[in-house]
């Protein structure tokens, strides 16, 4: 609708039992309608953003006015929602969400998928305007209750609270019943970190045409998606830098920061030459057919060798990453260095990580701010030995720095 033809956003409040006729006089009288008795006798009606027409008949003349008030009200704070619009479920907001966030990767839209799955099992049927915080709370403990980890039920919250962000962006409703007050605690878990014999037991029993893998993941930092996908072509072994491209099978990698080049040891670069030269020609991972190594052959090797070692049951090939982040940081590298190496995309998310694997600072602040007094002290004693000590009080006790 063209702003020429945009109606006009009064509103008003008629009589449905009573109207207005003309007599033989031709004078203006009111007389019963049609529906008189038939009908609520006080209909409400205005004009919203769009264009529409919205109506709602009540029996009481003071209710029809209250309810007119709140809708032209909320139409002036600019967050109004239509009756019809307030009638739409969870679960069908869910569907047009789902929709929209297509374009996504696969795996991104998976995930989102199984989400939601869980999401439908509670509120499908509650309409969107319907669902109040303590209903959230609720909710989330109910997943708590049922033996959810806190990392997951975090994760579920705030998926829901990007559905209803998204919701009142369309105006859909008013207001998002997620926030930080009903977010569950994130339940961070410190990651399980190998030692470098457990790395070096777990490559020597690894199967041949998949050991690379590990190396790949340990000193490299690779995913487990990324090492299978690692082709001859994106590795410069005469330079030593690896140039991540795409993640099993040939899909995009996870964000463009996972692009950023990785430098790797000359014995590093000697191995992937030799598992070159010894496998497919393509790949650096081969399985026992000759094939390129997928994550599932490499995921298989890893529950087979860690019988065999000293690793515990929950081990991840993933935790060879974390090993990665402890090298570098057992190094001395700062977290920005230690950020880029690992591909992340924040600082942020290398601290939440791997925080705890820094060395304690104390004794260096410490050390630090003595150095203050130590300069001062030395100062002090310093003008002493050019003009010499005025009383015995004074050699005695030197100035504090206003303490």
């Amino acid at each position: 609708m063209s702003p020429k033809q945009r109606r006009n956003q009064r509103g008003s409040v008629e009589d449905r039992w009573r109207k207005r006729v003309k007599d033989d006089a031709g004078n203006t009288v009111e007389v019963a309608s049609a529906v008189a008795g038939k009908v609520k006798r006080w209909r409400s009606r205005y004009v919203d953003d769009g264009g529409r027409e919205i109506q709602r008949s009540f029996d009481r003349k003071v209710d029809a006015q209250q309810w007119l008030d709140a809708q032209l009200a909320s139409l002036l704070r600019g967050d109004h929602v239509s009756p019809e619009d307030a009638r739409l479920t969870v679960g069908q907001w869910c569907d047009i969400w789902l929709i929209g966030y297509g374009t996504r990767r696969e795996t991104t839209v998976r995930m989102a998928e199984v989400h939601i799955k869980i999401i439908r099992t509670h509120f499908g049927s509650v309409p969107l305007s319907a669902v109040k915080p303590s209903d959230v709370r609720a909710w989330t403990a109910k997943l708590k209750a049922e033996g959810r980890a806190d990392s997951y039920v975090y994760a579920l919250h705030s998926r829901l609270s990007q559905l209803f962000t998204d919701a009142v962006h369309d105006g859909l409703v008013a207001r998002n019943p997620c926030s930080r007050r009903t977010s569950p605690p994130m339940g961070k878990q410190r990651p399980y970190v190998a030692t470098t014999d457990q790395v070096w037991a777990l490559y020597e029993a690894f199967p041949r045409g998949v050991r690379p893998a590990v190396l790949l993941a340990a000193h490299a930092g690779l995913r487990l998606a990324e090492c299978a996908a690692l082709r001859v072509t994106d590795v410069d072994l005469k330079t030593g830098t690896i140039h991540p491209a795409v993640q099993w099978p040939e899909k995009e990698l996870k964000s463009e920061r996972s692009r950023t080049a990785i430098p790797i040891p000359r014995e590093l670069a000697k191995i992937l030459a030799t598992a070159a030269c010894d496998g497919n020609g393509k790949t650096f991972l081969d399985d026992e057919c000759g094939n390129p190594g997928s994550p599932w052959t490499i995921q298989r090797a890893l529950r087979d060798a860690r019988d065999k070692i000293d690793l515990p049951d929950d081990f991840r090939f993933h935790d060879l990453r974390h090993y990665f982040a402890s090298l570098l940081i057992a190094s001395g590298l700062d977290v920005k260095v230690v950020q880029t190496r690992l591909r992340h995309a924040s600082a942020k998310t290398t601290l939440d990580t791997y925080g705890h694997l820094w060395p304690d600072r104390d004794n260096t602040s410490r050390a630090a701010v003595a150095a203050v007094y130590k300069e001062r002290k030395k100062s002090w004693e310093s003008g002493m030995g050019r003009s010499g000590p005025t009383s015995t009080s004074a050699a005695s006790n030197p100035p504090t720095m206003g303490i």
